[in-house]
């Protein structure tokens, strides 16, 4: 069936607005280009770093999950940790039964690198249609993912403004959604975090799988599955490699990840 009039606007609308932001991302991109080139020159000139104001350098303390002050490194947008809200919980028709692609900017080290997704609007509509519309609100840009597991299970969990694992969009919702029946969650699952025994405890956080993991069911069933990574697994991977901040199985990377911006479409 041909698209009908109303959709197809729907479509220019939503393509344009995408193009809107990846033109400001390329121009936020070409100003931190700048702002690095000239850093880089005045370091070349006085024989030694050179940091600017709003650039923390690398060196600089990143967020653990007992909500210690999180910074970016040098070259990433300054990372914020300010509660902010997510608007109203989305009706899952939004996510339009259908495959959604999403890219998201994470900035590791000072370094920008994309992790594309493809999001499964028919299995998980309503984790694709919060995720979705967050996304487009721009709720997680300039958030810290402020949790690594490097043992039992493999995942990076982002999400969270706050960067101290409580925080979220003002909203939860549930029950889960696609959830595997085996609890095998294969390297490059991303799915969606909540808290123990509490299917409707779901909010914006959630946790992309860098190794195959079983994570055992708890009450509440499994955990959302809303997509997978199709490009950019190796840096999540790379996160993990380098591990966290103080050698534990479990806190905050040792390698800061900022998420620069989301596009999805």
């Amino acid at each position: 069936m041909a698209p009908s009039k109303r959709e197809r606007e729907y479509a220019r609308k939503r393509q344009a607005k995408w193009e809107e932001r990846q033109r400001a991302r390329r121009e936020r991109r070409r100003r931190v280009g700048v702002i690095v080139a000239i850093l880089a020159v005045f370091a070349l000139v006085a024989g030694g770093a050179v940091v600017l104001a709003g650039l923390p350098s690398s060196g600089d303390a990143t967020t653990d999950a007992t909500g210690a002050d999180a910074t970016a490194t040098s070259g990433c947008s300054p990372v914020s940790t300010d509660p902010r809200e997510g608007g109203e919980l989305p009706d899952p028709s939004a996510a339009e039964d259908r495959t959604w692609s999403a890219s998201v900017d994470l900035c590791v080290d000072g370094a920008t690198e994309t992790v594309d997704l493809e999001l499964d609007g028919e299995q998980a509509p309503q984790a694709v249609a919060s995720f979705v519309s967050l996304a487009q609100q721009g709720y997680f840009d300039t958030t810290a993912c402020h949790r690594l597991v490097t043992e039992g299970i493999h995942v990076l969990q982002c999400g969270d403004p706050t960067a101290t694992g409580t925080g979220g969009p003002g909203y939860s919702y549930g029950p889960v959604e696609n959830a595997p029946a085996d609890d095998v969650y294969p390297a490059g699952t991303l799915a969606m975090a909540r808290r123990g025994g509490d299917p409707a405890s779901m909010g914006s956080q959630f946790f992309l799988v860098y190794e195959d993991s079983t994570i055992p069911s708890d009450a509440a069933g499994g955990y959302t599955v809303f997509g997978t990574v199709t490009s950019g697994l190796d840096t999540v991977q790379a996160v993990a490699d380098a591990g966290t901040t103080d050698g534990a199985a479990d806190g905050s990377p040792a390698s800061p990840v900022i998420i620069e911006g989301v596009e999805t479409q």
